[in-house]
Protein backbone atom coordinates (compact mmCIF):
# COMPACT_ATOMS: atom_id res chain seq x y z
CA UNK A 1 0.00 0.00 0.00
CA UNK A 2 1.19 3.33 -1.01
CA UNK A 3 1.11 6.22 1.15
CA UNK A 4 -0.33 8.21 -1.95
CA UNK A 5 -3.98 9.18 -1.79
CA UNK A 6 -5.81 9.45 -4.95
CA UNK A 7 -8.50 12.46 -4.67
CA UNK A 8 -11.96 12.19 -6.42
CA UNK A 9 -11.48 13.55 -10.14
CA UNK A 10 -15.26 14.97 -9.57
CA UNK A 11 -14.33 18.86 -10.16
CA UNK A 12 -15.96 20.09 -7.03
CA UNK A 13 -15.43 17.07 -4.94
CA UNK A 14 -11.64 17.57 -5.39
CA UNK A 15 -11.73 21.39 -4.77
CA UNK A 16 -13.45 20.63 -1.41
CA UNK A 17 -10.54 18.06 -0.16
CA UNK A 18 -7.75 20.46 -1.29
CA UNK A 19 -9.61 23.17 1.05
CA UNK A 20 -9.71 21.09 3.59
CA UNK A 21 -6.32 19.15 3.42
CA UNK A 22 -4.06 22.62 2.61
CA UNK A 23 -6.17 24.73 6.13
CA UNK A 24 -5.70 21.85 7.82
CA UNK A 25 -9.33 21.52 8.67
CA UNK A 26 -9.70 24.73 8.98
CA UNK A 27 -11.44 25.43 5.57
CA UNK A 28 -14.02 22.77 4.42
CA UNK A 29 -14.94 21.31 7.30
CA UNK A 30 -18.02 23.46 7.29
CA UNK A 31 -19.41 23.22 3.64
CA UNK A 32 -22.68 24.54 3.39
CA UNK A 33 -23.03 24.83 7.12
CA UNK A 34 -22.81 21.47 7.17
CA UNK A 35 -19.96 19.07 9.02
CA UNK A 36 -17.38 17.38 6.67
CA UNK A 37 -14.60 14.49 7.59
CA UNK A 38 -12.25 13.05 5.57
CA UNK A 39 -12.54 9.47 4.86
CA UNK A 40 -9.80 7.60 3.21
CA UNK A 41 -10.09 3.73 3.02
CA UNK A 42 -7.89 1.48 1.15
CA UNK A 43 -9.70 0.39 -2.55
CA UNK A 44 -10.41 -3.13 -2.01
CA UNK A 45 -9.24 -4.22 -5.84
CA UNK A 46 -6.71 -1.75 -6.34
CA UNK A 47 -4.82 -0.81 -2.57
CA UNK A 48 -5.36 2.58 -3.57
CA UNK A 49 -5.70 4.57 -0.71
CA UNK A 50 -8.75 6.53 -1.67
CA UNK A 51 -10.40 10.01 0.31
CA UNK A 52 -13.83 11.12 0.23
CA UNK A 53 -15.15 14.09 2.16
CA UNK A 54 -18.35 13.01 3.69
CA UNK A 55 -21.52 15.03 6.51
CA UNK A 56 -20.59 13.54 9.56
CA UNK A 57 -22.75 13.54 12.77
CA UNK A 58 -21.49 11.97 16.44
CA UNK A 59 -22.74 9.17 18.52
CA UNK A 60 -20.86 9.04 21.76
CA UNK A 61 -17.19 9.31 20.48
CA UNK A 62 -18.04 7.52 17.23
CA UNK A 63 -18.25 9.70 14.07
CA UNK A 64 -21.45 8.81 11.69
CA UNK A 65 -21.63 8.87 7.75
CA UNK A 66 -24.27 8.15 5.07
CA UNK A 67 -23.68 6.05 2.32
CA UNK A 68 -25.94 7.92 0.14
CA UNK A 69 -24.41 8.31 -3.51
CA UNK A 70 -26.78 10.89 -3.70
CA UNK A 71 -29.53 7.90 -4.12
CA UNK A 72 -28.13 5.97 -6.62
CA UNK A 73 -28.98 2.46 -6.89
CA UNK A 74 -25.51 1.42 -6.16
CA UNK A 75 -23.69 1.89 -2.57
CA UNK A 76 -20.64 4.27 -3.17
CA UNK A 77 -17.09 2.80 -3.86
CA UNK A 78 -15.79 3.97 -0.42
CA UNK A 79 -18.89 1.60 1.19
CA UNK A 80 -17.67 -1.24 -0.77
CA UNK A 81 -14.29 -0.52 0.49
CA UNK A 82 -15.02 -0.43 4.32
CA UNK A 83 -17.00 -3.54 4.01
CA UNK A 84 -13.68 -5.54 2.97
CA UNK A 85 -11.15 -3.73 4.78
CA UNK A 86 -13.06 -1.63 7.69
CA UNK A 87 -10.24 0.02 8.95
CA UNK A 88 -9.96 3.85 7.70
CA UNK A 89 -8.75 7.01 8.35
CA UNK A 90 -10.98 10.00 9.21
CA UNK A 91 -9.69 13.79 9.41
CA UNK A 92 -11.94 16.06 11.56
CA UNK A 93 -10.75 19.32 10.94
CA UNK A 94 -6.95 19.33 11.97
CA UNK A 95 -7.36 16.16 13.50
CA UNK A 96 -6.35 12.41 11.77
CA UNK A 97 -7.14 9.03 13.36
CA UNK A 98 -7.30 5.83 12.74
CA UNK A 99 -10.96 4.12 12.88
CA UNK A 100 -12.75 0.92 12.40
CA UNK A 101 -15.84 1.40 10.14
CA UNK A 102 -18.62 -0.88 10.72
CA UNK A 103 -22.39 -0.57 9.35
CA UNK A 104 -25.16 0.27 11.49
CA UNK A 105 -27.38 -2.41 12.95
CA UNK A 106 -31.21 -2.15 12.34
CA UNK A 107 -31.53 -1.51 16.30
CA UNK A 108 -28.94 1.50 15.61
CA UNK A 109 -29.93 2.75 12.58
CA UNK A 110 -33.51 4.40 12.68
CA UNK A 111 -31.99 7.32 15.16
CA UNK A 112 -29.10 7.58 13.13
CA UNK A 113 -30.50 8.14 10.44
CA UNK A 114 -33.09 10.72 12.06
CA UNK A 115 -29.83 12.29 13.42
CA UNK A 116 -28.25 12.65 9.84
CA UNK A 117 -31.36 13.64 7.78
CA UNK A 118 -31.52 16.54 10.68
CA UNK A 119 -27.86 17.51 9.23
CA UNK A 120 -28.25 17.01 5.69
CA UNK A 121 -32.56 16.55 5.04
CA UNK A 122 -31.26 15.64 1.61
CA UNK A 123 -30.43 11.82 2.73
CA UNK A 124 -34.61 11.27 2.56
CA UNK A 125 -35.03 12.07 -0.35
CA UNK A 126 -31.91 10.10 -1.68
CA UNK A 127 -33.54 7.25 0.27
CA UNK A 128 -36.90 7.86 -1.62
CA UNK A 129 -34.87 7.95 -4.76
CA UNK A 130 -33.41 4.36 -4.48
CA UNK A 131 -34.85 0.72 -3.86
CA UNK A 132 -31.66 0.13 -1.79
CA UNK A 133 -31.22 0.56 2.07
CA UNK A 134 -28.82 3.43 2.63
CA UNK A 135 -26.35 2.20 5.29
CA UNK A 136 -25.32 4.49 7.90
CA UNK A 137 -21.70 3.83 8.95
CA UNK A 138 -20.17 3.98 12.29
CA UNK A 139 -16.87 5.50 12.56
CA UNK A 140 -15.16 4.13 16.26
CA UNK A 141 -11.45 5.73 16.82
CA UNK A 142 -9.10 2.34 16.78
Amino acid sequence: MSDEITDSPTDWVSKHLRKYVESNGAEGHLYYGRPTLLLTTVGRRSGLRRRTPLIYGRDGDSYVVVASNGGADDHPLWYHNVLALPRVEVQVQAEVFTAVARTATTGEKPALWEQMVGIHGEYAGYQRKTARDIPVVILTRA
